[in-house]
């Protein structure tokens, strides 16, 4: 078992390095997909990241239960642990309750990192732009921050990329 965490910015070349990496790691690895579809925007991007992968990959798509999934003895490649923790931000009312959210996300986290599989795991920085101007953003980043550093704390390997380019940070 082995987690890589790759984190970076928007537009980052996140992806499409942990689907390279995922493809020499197994033949036929798991794409878990966390996206929530919230508009027609969004579903296109989705569509992109679709057409990218081929028939070699095993989709799931799973928007906050990950570990409901037996993935033991395969890579597995989640994409991402920002929209994961979107979806359960805006569950319940846990916007107005990070640390439950967070605490349930660690939970979760651990149980489906706790199969023998290898993980590669997509998130932001989203925290590096400055200090949002509204409470729920600030919230967000505060989650997804904690959540981050979780993951990196977890993680086997941490890999940052900056314009395209893969940079080992653990």
């Amino acid at each position: 078992m082995s987690i890589c965490l790759i984190t970076g910015g928007q537009r980052s070349g996140k992806s499409i390095h942990a689907e390279r990496l995922a493809l020499t790691l197994s033949k036929n690895p798991i794409y878990m997909a966390t996206a929530h579809v919230w508009d027609e925007e969004f579903h296109e991007r989705v569509k992109k990241h679709q057409q990218r992968r081929g028939p070699e990959w095993t989709n799931i798509e799973e928007e906050r239960w990950l570990s409901r999934h037996d993935v033991r003895g395969r890579v597995v490649l989640v994409d991402c642990l920002t929209l994961w923790a979107t979806n359960f931000f805006f569950a319940d009312g846990a916007e107005a309750d990070v640390e439950r959210a967070l605490e349930t996300m660690k939970a979760e986290f651990d149980r489906l990192t706790s199969q023998d599989a290898t993980f590669i795991i997509v998130t932001n920085e989203i925290g590096s732009g400055g200090t949002p101007v509204n409470d729920v953003q600030r919230r967000f980043t505060d989650l997804l921050g904690l959540l981050n550093q979780y993951a990196a704390q977890k993680a086997d390997e941490v890999v940052m990329m900056v314009s395209g380019i893969p940079v080992k940070i653990k």
